[in-house]
């Protein structure tokens, strides 16, 4: 581990922006990814060797973005709020990077647009395994690494493409997360030709394998809401310049099918 970066935050008494250099055995290459961590664990450092003390907020951030986006455009206020509520907030890039790893000049195919999903087709395959590196190689190195962030208590949001990751990782394992919500997320990327390249280039059985990482799709073949969630908030602007391509709608009348209380704010 390298931390290529530590900066306090909101003053000499304020919390710290880490950024984190690690190789990772989900995406075989080096990652970096942001954490913020509230004074807090400054100030009981030696119960944080022996007790979790600050829970965990996932932001997975959208197309073309890397680890440094939420810092940079939100950091200083999402950070003071994090320091006065005691959490930490873990921010990870949105793919893999690395002369070897695969790439086109696109920007929502290859680097900064993976998705959040396990690719299943070459030459994707092997290095683009985000769902795995957000899901459990993250926590488990916080957990290791960062005793003092309590990673059985974690949350997730995020936007854009970030937005459709927390989502989908959110409602297939429900018990693992305990809220989540999402500004802007692409909802339904199943019925867009524009995503649909993004799955039929990553996985083998195209967009029919596609619809498990489908927040929409994912709700609608259900009979009942999860019941993890009593409440999932989505953020949209109306002044999106590609709100036709995020389908929010879509995603709250599958909502509203299963009984899942989906709170859409314009």
């Amino acid at each position: 581990m390298t931390i290529l970066s530590t900066t306090r935050v909101g003053g000499e008494k304020g919390g710290k922006y880490l950024r984190v250099k690690h190789e990772s055995s989900s995406t075989k290459t080096e990652m970096t990814f942001g954490l913020f961590l509230p004074s807090i664990l400054d100030r009981s450092a030696e119960a944080a060797e022996s007790a979790k003390v600050v829970p965990v907020l996932f932001w997975l951030s959208g197309l073309t973005c890397d680890d440094t986006n939420f810092a940079i455009t939100a950091g200083s206020r999402a950070f003071d709020m994090a320091e006065k509520q005691n959490i930490a907030i873990v921010m990870p890039d949105t793919s893999p990077r690395g002369d070897d790893v695969p790439n086109v000049d696109s920007w929502y195919l290859g680097f900064g647009a993976g998705f959040y999903l396990n690719a299943t087709k070459l030459p994707y395959a092997t290095h683009y395994h985000m769902l795995s590196y957000v899901t459990i190689e993250i926590p488990s190195y916080l957990s290791a690494h960062f005793p003092g962030v309590d990673t059985s208590l974690k949350s997730i949001t995020g936007h854009s493409m970030g937005g459709h990751g927390a989502l989908t990782i959110a409602f297939r394992d429900p018990s693992s997360w305990t809220s989540v919500s999402a500004f802007a997320p692409i909802c339904h990327p199943t019925s867009c030709a524009r995503w649909k390249e993004a799955f039929e280039a990553y996985l083998e059985g195209g967009v029919a394998d596609g619809r498990e990482y489908d927040a929409t799709e994912i709700l609608a073949a259900r009979n009942t809401p999860i019941v993890e969630y009593d409440e999932i908030i989505i953020e949209q602007g109306t002044a999106d310049a590609v709100l036709e391509l995020m389908a929010p709608e879509d995603l709250e009348a599958a909502a509203a099918k299963c009984g899942q209380n989906v709170v859409l704010n314009w």
